[in-house]
């Protein structure tokens, strides 16, 4: 697990180290193992090592093929990559290091673009070469690892971090008003912008193409979430498949030559992972992080899973370390936090950074559950039910609605007055509805309905989940690992029939995360409708009341924190007439929404997070 960075000048300019060696010392965190440089001619690759697999000096990297063709800069792990060794060696390949780098490499110059299918992993990378003179940029199926790209002109610049970019002498920073909007109606960014003009990322499952003669880009999507009908209904077969699956999962990603824990947030995903892993691996590591609730109200009340985490590791007799959190911690690390995100995404996440940050005093690798919940309908409140309609643009329509998580359309042109008339043309429904460009779009039922409701969470809300996950851990030196995005396990996911997924199909009704009071009594009593057969075949590794028990997120009673313990720390960021954010916001406007909050009239908790957030980010940055 790594950190790369490079660049092409399509006009001849020679490569320079001094460049490449500030960028890749931009993003030292995610290496602190090693480094490394190629420079010829126009082109410029950079690497910055965490050795996971196979320590020693054979698996440095920039990487070089036998033939000399290829070079390759690497970050991530492919967990297949002994089975695809073999098939290589099988083919006439030696191999000189253990590494799953040297495998990448040699499968490409055997199978081309079209490895890229073979690989059972999480990876971000570079390949030279060399005789078509051609860079490309790949990276994995969902979007775990992430790298970005620019083209300013004459030069194209990548790297797994937006801080690699902007060492680039080319590099122009300016803020995209757009991407802004975006972000404040979505909470999240549904193209591939960023807050940056003219940064992009580069898209899940998809291949970039680069001239180094005319830096000419192409781009190809090799592979798409396609959650479907389902082949059988077998409820029994079924369990049966994914209790194997989840095994296979584990065991694959428990491979690395240094040590290696688990999160364990109390709930039956992490758990359930915690479980299988304790079985091949005793006394594992596990870290939970907790919260002090004693301001919190309501469903506030549920969000420290302490005491279920400490159970589970009795059970699975880990070697458990916890942290609490206080209102103060959010305020203490959002600078920094603001700093590792670069853009901010979904949700909170400062929760995350405390966790990643506890792990990494004890292990280099760790395991996540993220993935559970989008793959198997785990989120009630995600609206799977809450379209009724067997037209897809009038689905669109329904669904647009509730994605609308910071600002609705009438609150938007108010809030952007200052700098709306560069923003009005924003289709954001479209927007939306692009998400579904290369998929499927029958509606002819609720099964289908909620398949492509299942469809739009992997594409955008998980992808944003991992963007998130993996700069917070990175920041430590830390590689997270996520065993329910197996290719197997996903594939299985998505042929799984929705009735097996979630009880009730029926009922329709909706919630808003943002509801004023006690969100329990009201909608809550029935969340662990999500995940039937995920929570059946679990029951076989956790207790009941982990299996059974009703979804809860891992976040901070903020609605709380917000007017109360941080009521002074919001008004100090939030109230001040020459905040950056009042640049592109309206200052009446977004105030009038806060004093909402802090009222108790509305609860815009989300919103609140992501002023704050985006706020701190314009002060670091511009």
């Amino acid at each position: 697990m790594c950190g790369i960075a490079g660049y092409v000048n399509s006009n001849g300019v020679l490569s320079e180290k001094l460049v490449l060696k500030n960028m890749t010392d931009s993003i030292a965190h995610r290496g602190p193992d090693g480094e490394g440089f190629f420079l010829e001619g126009n082109v410029a690759l950079g690497h910055r090592r965490l050795s996971i697999i196979d320590l020693s000096e054979r698996g440095a990297q920039p990487m070089h093929s036998d033939n000399k063709r290829f070079v390759l800069t690497y970050n991530g792990e492919v967990y297949n990559f002994k089975e695809i060794r073999s098939e290589l060696i099988n083919l006439g390949y030696r191999f000189i290091s253990e590494t799953d780098s040297e495998v990448v490499l040699k499968a490409w110059q055997h199978w081309g673009k079209k490895s890229v299918n073979k690989f059972n992993g999480m990876f971000a990378f570079a390949i030279y070469d060399r005789k078509d003179g051609m860079v490309y940029l790949a990276r994995d199926r969902y979007g775990i690892k992430p790298l970005y790209y620019a083209n300013w002109g004459n030069c194209l610049v990548f790297g797994s971090e937006q801080k690699a970019l902007l060492e680039h002498p080319s590099t122009k920073k300016e803020l995209d008003k757009e991407a802004l909007v975006e972000y404040f109606t979505f909470q999240n960014f549904f193209t591939n912008k960023t807050l940056l003009k003219g940064i992009h990322i580069v898209e899940p499952a998809s291949i970039i193409s680069i001239s180094t003669k005319t830096n000419q880009i192409t781009k190809e999507i090799y592979w798409d979430y396609q959650f479907k009908a389902a082949l059988t209904d077998n409820k029994i077969e079924l369990e049966e498949e994914l209790d194997r699956l989840l095994q296979q999962a584990v065991s694959r990603q428990l491979v690395a030559d240094v040590e290696l824990g688990s999160y364990l947030s109390g709930g039956m995903d992490s758990g359930t992972l915690t479980a299988l892993a304790s079985k091949k691996l005793p006394f594992i590591n596990t870290f939970t992080c907790g919260f002090d609730l004693r301001s919190a109200s309501g469903l506030e009340l549920a969000f420290d899973e302490r005491e279920k985490a400490e159970y589970m590791s009795y059970l699975f007799k880990t070697e458990h370390y916890e942290m609490v959190l206080k209102s103060g911690d959010m305020e203490r690390s959002l600078n920094k936090l603001s700093h590792i995100l670069e853009e901010p995404r979904v949700g909170q996440s400062y929760p995350n950074f405390y966790a990643a940050k506890l792990a990494s005093k004890f292990v280099k690798v760790v395991l996540s559950g993220a993935g559970g919940d989008e793959l198997f309908g785990g989120y009630p409140w995600r609206y799977y039910r809450a379209t009724n309609t067997k037209n897809f643009n009038e689905y669109v329509n329904q669904y647009y609605e509730f994605w609308q998580r910071l600002l609705k359309k009438e609150e938007r042109e108010t809030i952007f007055s200052p700098i709306w008339k560069d923003v009005k043309d924003l289709d954001l429904k479209e927007i939306f509805r692009a998400v579904y460009l290369n998929t499927d779009k029958k509606q002819d039922t609720l099964e289908d309905s909620i398949n492509n409701s299942l469809y739009f969470e992997a594409k955008t809300f998980l992808h944003g989940l991992f963007v998130i996950e993996d700069k917070i851990s990175m920041s430590h030196s830390l590689e997270t690992r996520v065993p329910f995005m197996d290719n197997d396990l996903v594939e299985f996911s998505m042929s799984c029939p929705v009735s097996l997924k979630i009880r009730n199909l029926s009922e329709i009704k909706t919630m808003n995360e943002n509801t004023v009071g006690n969100k329990q009594s009201k909608i809550f009593q029935k969340s662990n409708e999500g995940k039937q057969i995920l929570r059946d075949v679990m029951s076989r590794y956790v207790p009941d009341e982990i299996s059974k028990s009703e979804k809860q997120g891992f976040s901070s009673p903020d609605a709380s924190w917000f007017k109360g313990d941080s009521i002074d720390y919001v008004n100090k960021k939030l109230k001040d007439t020459s905040a950056p954010i009042y640049n592109y916001l309206d200052f009446k406007g977004t105030n009038e929404i806060i004093d909402q909050h802090l009222n108790g009239l509305s609860n815009r908790r989300l919103f609140i997070w992501s002023l704050l957030n985006v706020n701190e980010y314009l002060d670091i940055n511009f």
